[in-house]
């Protein structure tokens, strides 16, 4: 399944996507493990809101049966992340998990103005918030989703009772959490809490805002309930499964960056090759001024996900940095590409000069440029610039593809 597109235009809650991702034909199995391991069980049936049938998801105690809803101890950030690691999960899934786990911290400690790492997570810290966390990115990996696109999200309406007293709607965490993601919101359509916090961060970890939805092949629907009825309104989450006509290919990436002001410019200059051959798509190195004035380096890599590893290991041997920054749940869109040749006649002889062509998805052509290094050697050989059997073979190339204009 190519692209999921997720419409909480009745908000979201971790319960919600991850019965919409049930009801759409995600593989429950990894919910078995997940839920013996949390002392959990994930316990879904079929509902009724406002006529739309739905699946509901519980969340209950796996010794007596009963919800756990918000109930548990207050854990730390680090107990949380623990707690996740200790769990059977490939390691993009546990990453992104972490990525979430992150991103509710993050809000907490800007709303209370402390350190990420201070933060106690109240109902967030539950079993049931995690097994929802986990669950989600478990069902989502068993549907092969390549994309996940959200339009605005509803936040609902009026006040709610807070540990700190009355608040209008959505909840701090909330406000943080779409603030720092790029995802819109919208209001209502009913007076009450729609949007929670872990959905909120599960959402904005894996998904890219969209402002509304694009022409879509769907191939699959699911809706998950929420826990409440309203009387005019199905709280229900649906999810649309598909694919997205789009000229470009989208794929995942993980972005890499770190600060160096104590790298010497052999090793920088060095730094392309020797990521590459680890698994980067890109090396990228920007001047900038550090603290104290110190002038510096910006180091960011994109590469794919299951290179991040590796990839921050080369980074810290290479340069010394003692921390890399991670964002694993980006994507990017990137055009087709192929080699072919072109044939020239330079000073007598014959030369071949390679030329990389892009194109879209369904093979349309967009442009097509010199490969610098086979160029430089006709170029050698010939004892002409570089310049001129660049601008020779880029004609030559458009003389035989005329369709490629």
């Amino acid at each position: 399944m190519e692209t999921l597109v997720v419409d909480a235009s009745m908000g979201a809650g971790g319960d919600m996507l991850v019965g919409a991702l049930l009801d759409l034909g995600a593989d429950p199995a990894p919910l078995a493990a997940t839920g013996a391991a949390l002392g959990v069980v994930y316990a879904d049936s079929r509902v009724d809101r406002n006529g739309i049938s739905a699946t509901r998801v519980d969340v209950l105690d796996a010794d007596d049966g009963t919800p756990i809803e918000g109930h548990g101890p207050h854990r730390s950030v680090a107990a949380v992340t623990e707690i996740i690691d200790t769990l059977a999960l490939p390691g993009t899934l546990r990453q992104t998990a972490g990525g979430v786990v992150t991103r509710l911290a993050t809000a907490e400690a800007t709303i209370h103005d402390t350190d990420p790492e201070e933060v106690v997570f109240h109902e967030v810290g539950a079993d049931d918030a995690i097994a929802d966390i986990v669950g989600v990115l478990q069902l989502l990996d068993s549907l092969d989703v390549e994309q996940v696109l959200i339009p605005p999200l509803a936040v609902g309406g009026g006040r709610r009772e807070m540990a700190h007293g009355r608040y209008p709607i959505p909840a701090p965490a909330v406000t943080e959490i779409i603030a720092s993601s790029g995802l819109q919101i919208t209001g209502g359509p009913v007076d009450a809490e729609l949007l929670t916090p872990t959905a909120a961060a599960i959402l904005a970890e894996i998904g890219s805002p969209i402002e509304q939805l694009p022409t879509v092949d769907v191939v699959g629907v699911g809706y998950g309930a929420g826990a409440r009825e309203f009387p005019a309104e199905a709280n229900v989450l649906r999810v649309l499964g598909g694919s997205v006509a789009a000229p470009l290919r989208r794929e995942r990436i993980c972005v890499l960056e770190t600060n160096v002001d104590d790298v010497s410019p052999e090793v920088l200059g060095g730094l392309q090759e020797r990521l590459t051959a680890v698994g980067a798509h890109d090396v990228s190195i920007l001047p900038l001024t550090m603290k104290k004035s110190r002038p510096g380096h910006l180091i960011q890599v994109i590469a794919p996900p299951e290179a991040a590893g590796h990839l921050a290991a080369a980074l810290a041997r290479e340069t010394g940095t003692l921390g890399v920054r991670e964002r694993t749940q980006a994507h990017r869109s990137v055009a087709d590409r192929r080699f072919t040749t072109v044939q020239l006649t330079v000073g007598g002889s014959d030369h071949e000069v390679v030329i990389k062509e892009a194109m879209t998805a369904d093979g349309a052509p967009l442009t097509a440029s010199v490969e610098y290094a086979s160029a430089a050697a006709v170029a050698a050989a010939c004892d002409r610039p570089t310049a001129e059997i660049i601008a020779r073979a880029l004609g030559r190339y458009y003389e035989v593809s005329p369709e490629a204009r």
